[in-house]
């Protein structure tokens, strides 16, 4: 069991400075600093004053990212009081999922020393409460996750909290839309937590074999439909891609799927399928990386923790419509048998592909989950999500997924998605002329084009496996692997798109 799944969560409609708490955490933006009636004067007065002059004192402006902590003495039910800057965001970030609400309460929670986490909501409108609460609880819980797996006992750090409130107005307290929004909240995080696990494992302990059973257990505790195919079953569903990247390795490779199968008429509709790319190790293969690029390749089987990781999410939500989650993994290797540049591969559907880079495997594992997919599942929607590419981090920077396919209502579900989660997301085009690159003297395709535009180029290369199903791709080099701690998100392995990937579930119309 994580930590986050270990943490008791409540709705408060308490007043907040009558909360009994280790910390009491409040969201300010810039604005109510100096607002002579606002909930800061009450709460400078009970403080003798002195919250104020710390706030002076400390230079505190409310900006995105501040945080000033005191000691009540005794002056307030709660021993600490904390003060989460939210910039000129006086509505939370509402256009942006709440986001920096999200990280706000991230940030308290890592302020806080045990006992209760209270975190108050800042004043919105009764409609945006439930929202806003889900976000404050899946920051919170999220900023409490610590990954020490490797580290002694004595050497692991205490828990932050044991027990959050989430502070709504009174009545809103006991609204079923806000209590079920702050569930959620809690399901999620404890989803992310799950990824962020697998992701941050060594590469020799989360093997293919590992992520497969990791996979099945999570399918078995959540009522999912769950098959594992190994090696031989791999090679007779004709994945030539697949096989040829495994070839280096001695681990063996497995082939992963996940069902959500609805009752009664509803499992015939057209599923939604979700892959995710799952190379458990990425030396480069026989185009081996230099050393610094290895160092974080433990964590390029991110985007299959984040679908496995949804599929427990979609399994309590119940869809009515069926779900597929489902991935490919293996190591690239450079073994006496690795595949070589020059070889050239034929996939599922019967394309052949000239090998020049073999550090460009994981298009060629996705574009047979992807044409293995459209064939047997016929989808209504199919979206991968892999960290594919440094060009889309030279693009985007480390925070933001490349969100690339074919305009369409999959495309633009999954940017919607994106931003009621509060994941960030830009949609970059698939300029036709980049397609150009991919086209091979002795093949049907080559598995690289020039190095200018590369996040595209892997996209087209993709597309032309998904044959005309309605399909989006998620980028997620980026924001997969933090390099250091930033709110709610850890140093580490992220979990980086499950949200958005129930979010495109949860607002997924059936056809």
């Amino acid at each position: 069991m994580s930590r986050t799944e270990a943490i008791a969560v409540d709705v408060s409609g308490a007043a907040p400075l009558s909360i009994r708490a280790g910390l009491l955490a409040i969201p300010v933006a810039a604005g109510e600093l100096g607002d002579r009636r606002g909930r800061l004067r009450e709460l400078d007065r009970r403080l003798g004053g002195h919250l104020l002059a710390a706030v002076r004192a400390e230079r505190f402006e409310a900006k995105a990212g501040e945080l000033l902590v005191l000691p009540t003495l005794g002056r307030l039910p709660a021993e600490r009081v904390a003060l989460l800057g939210m910039g000129a965001r006086a509505d939370g970030g509402e256009e942006a999922g709440f986001e920096p609400l999200r990280m706000a309460a991230g940030r308290a929670a890592r302020a806080a020393r045990g006992g209760l986490l209270a975190v108050a909501l800042p004043e919105l409108a009764p409609g945006r409460i439930a929202a806003a609460a889900r976000a404050v609880a899946e920051g919170a819980l999220l900023g409490a996750y610590r990954f020490e797996a490797y580290r002694r006992e004595a050497k692991r750090a205490p828990r932050p909290f044991d027990r959050l409130a989430v502070v709504v107005p009174g009545p809103q307290a006991r609204a079923a839309e806000v209590r079920a929004a702050v569930e959620l909240g809690g399901a999620l995080a404890g989803a992310v937590a799950w990824a962020r696990d697998l992701v941050n494992l060594g590469p020799s302990e989360c093997t293919p074999t590992r992520l497969a059973s990791a996979a099945a257990r999570l399918a078995a505790d959540a009522g999912l439909e769950c098959t594992v195919r190994g090696p031989r079953q791999i090679a007779a569903l004709g994945m030539g891609m697949f096989q040829g990247v495994t070839r280096g390795s001695a681990e063996a490779p497995r082939l992963v799927t996940l069902v959500h199968r609805p009752r009664g008429a509803a499992a015939r509709r057209r599923p939604v399928v979700l892959i995710g790319k799952a190379i458990t190790f990425d030396s480069g293969g026989l185009s081996l990386k230099p050393t610094e690029s290895m160092v974080t390749m433990h964590s390029d089987m991110a985007g299959s923790a984040a679908v496995v990781a949804a599929m427990k999410v979609v399994a309590a939500l119940a869809p009515p419509f069926p779900v597929v989650g489902l991935f490919g993994a293996c190591e690239n290797m450079p073994g006496g048998r690795a595949y070589k540049p020059s070889d050239v591969l034929t996939a599922f559907d019967g394309q052949t592909v000239e090998v020049t880079n073999t550090d460009a495997e994981g298009r060629l594992v996705l574009g047979d989950l992807l044409a293995w997919a459209a064939a047997t599942w016929k989808p209504a929607a199919m979206i991968d999500v892999a960290t594919l590419t440094g060009a889309c981090m030279v693009a985007l920077g480390p925070t933001t997924a490349g969100l690339l396919g074919p305009d369409g209502p999959v495309v633009d579900a999954v940017a919607a998605a994106a931003r009621r989660a509060g994941e960030d997301v830009w949609r970059l085009p698939l300029v036709e002329a980049l397609a150009e690159q991919l086209k091979s003297e002795r093949a049907d395709l080559k598995n690289t084009g020039d190095r200018m535009g590369g996040a595209i180029s892997a996209a087209h290369f993709l597309a032309a496996f998904a044959r005309g199903t309605p399909w989006a791709h998620l980028d997620i080099a980026g924001p997969s692997h933090a390099a250091k701690e930033r709110g709610y998100v850890p140093a580490g392995g992220t979990g980086f798109a499950v949200r958005t990937l129930v979010e495109f579930v949860r607002g997924w119309k059936p056809t």
